[in-house]
C-alpha cells in the first residue's frame, strides 16, 4: 500500500476528485493548506492597498491506495491538476506499513 499526498490548486479539486473516482479510488482526505515553494508567495490587493502574502492557498489530498493502482493514481492527479503555470503543486508517494478499518477489523488492502 502507498500513501499518495498531493498538493494542488484549490480550483482543481473537483476535477481531480471526479477523475480519481473514475478510476475507482474509493476515498481521500482533503485539507485546505497554505504554503510556498518556488513561488515565494504573491502580491494581493485589499481595500486598495497592496501587500505581499507569504503563503499561497492550496489543497492537500491524502489517499491510501493499493500498490497495483498507485501509478495510475499519480498519473491521473498529474494530468488533471496540471495547468502549466507555476504553483501547480507536488505529489509524494510514501510506503504504508499497515491499515486497519476500525468498524470491521479489516486490515491492509481489505481496509481500503
Amino acid at each position: 500500500m502507498k500513501l499518495v499526498i498531493a498538493i494542488i490548486k484549490p480550483f482543481k479539486l473537483d476535477e481531480v476528485r471526479d477523475e480519481l473516482s473514475a478510476i475507482d479510488v474509493q476515498g481521500m482526505t482533503v485539507t485546505e493548506v497554505k504554503g510556498f515553494g518556488r513561488q515565494k508567495g504573491h502580491p494581493e490587493i485589499y481595500r486598495g492597498a497592496e501587500y505581499a502574502t507569504m503563503f499561497v492557498p492550496k489543497v492537500k489530498l491524502e489517499l491510501v491506495v493499493s500498490d497495483d493502482i498507485v501509478d495510475r493514481v499519480v498519473e491521473t492527479i498529474e494530468a488533471t491538476a496540471k495547468t502549466g503555470k507555476i504553483g501547480d503543486g507536488k505529489v509524494f508517494v510514501i510506503d504504508v506499513e499497515r491499515a486497519l478499518r476500525i468498524r470491521t477489523g479489516d486490515s491492509n488492502d481489505s481496509a481500503l
